[in-house]
């Protein structure tokens, strides 16, 4: 069945010609009938309200079918809106067709056959026009649905592993949990040091491989109460919180530091062997509670000083006095 509301624009700057054209429509049943005698007033009338079906004289002044339908397309294009449009004309040259449809026209009707030719040409254009926009609508919803999935991502899709937003809200977590409860937060963070000679090496799938890999590894190390997360290519945390703070330290993570260090990984280009470097910064309740952005802070400065020294170091955030 037709849709007897659908939005329809008439332009052209001959008023019996549009009047036909529109008296036509009406005939057929058709309500939503808007006229317009130039393309400038067109346009004007579109961006008050979209119509999905546009029919337009080829040949008019100030601005004819083609501009018109250029001018149609960019309104389209930034109001996420597909307008069908309609040429009438007495043009019947291959190459004159030919351009029109580079053009983005979507269809033509010849004036000489005009009232034979226009309803039919108006259903084709309505089923047309609301399957694009059925297309339109649905993909800015997936869109939209993308976002909203990103900003509450916590996964690491390639290794499976929380990422750098859960590590944050696990690290503000464990400070607060250690502020009531005293003892210490461990934030250790594993960087791989010849990543970058690594991938100079190897193609991107043995890269993905080898964190894939480094994830697992790491994975049976940890304690199971522990966090581990990727919050980099090269870049792995670990959050854990120690009720004695005399056990916090980098003894206590010796065995990942160790089982990274020393034993290669497999892959697909054979065993790859990789050299990390770690730091423990450690934040103990007695003494301040740090901010997350310190702890990080300090850790990252801290990882570039075992790279350097290539010793798995310690280091604590400097815990800054609140401004009463």
């Amino acid at each position: 069945m037709p849709n007897l509301d659908l939005p329809i624009l008439v332009v052209d700057d001959a008023k019996f010609s549009s009047m036909v054209v529109a008296r036509t429509l009406r005939n057929a049943g058709y309500r939503d009938i808007r006229i317009a005698n130039n393309a400038p007033a067109a346009l004007a009338l579109m961006d008050q309200r979209p119509v999905s079906v546009l029919i337009a004289d080829w040949l008019m002044p100030e601005m004819d079918g083609l501009q018109l339908t250029d001018q149609v397309r960019q309104q389209d294009e930034q109001n996420n809106h597909y307008t069908y449009v309609i040429l009438l004309t007495a043009r019947e040259s291959v190459e004159a067709l030919s351009e029109a449809f580079d053009r983005g026209v979507d269809d033509f009707i010849y004036k000489s056959d005009m009232t034979k030719q226009l309803i039919p040409r108006i259903f084709a254009a309505d089923r047309m026009a609301d399957r694009q926009n059925t297309l339109l609508r649905a993909n800015a919803l997936l869109v939209e649905n993308n976002r909203e999935l990103e900003s509450s991502n916590i996964i690491d899709l390639e290794t499976g592993l929380t990422n750098s937003k859960y590590a944050r809200q696990r690290l503000q977590k464990t400070l607060r949990h250690a502020e009531s409860r005293g003892g210490s937060t461990a934030y250790v963070m594993c960087g791989i040091r010849n990543w970058q000679d690594l991938k100079r090496k190897h193609p991107p799938s043995v890269m993905s491989e080898l964190s894939v890999g480094i994830a697992r590894r790491l994975s049976t190390l940890i304690r199971p109460i522990d966090a581990l997360c990727r919050i980099g290519d090269n870049q792995f945390v670990i959050v854990s919180y120690f009720p004695d703070s005399d056990h916090c330290t980098t003894t206590a993570f010796r065995r990942i530091y160790d089982g990274i260090n020393h034993k290669a990984l497999k892959t697909t280009a054979g065993f790859i062997s990789v050299e990390a470097g770690m730091v423990l910064c450690k934040a103990d309740a007695q003494n301040g509670t740090p901010s997350v952005q310190d702890v990080e802070r300090t850790a990252v400065q801290g990882l570039v000083d075992a790279y350097e020294t290539r010793r798995f170091t310690e280091t604590a955030p400097e815990i800054r006095e609140s401004v009463q």
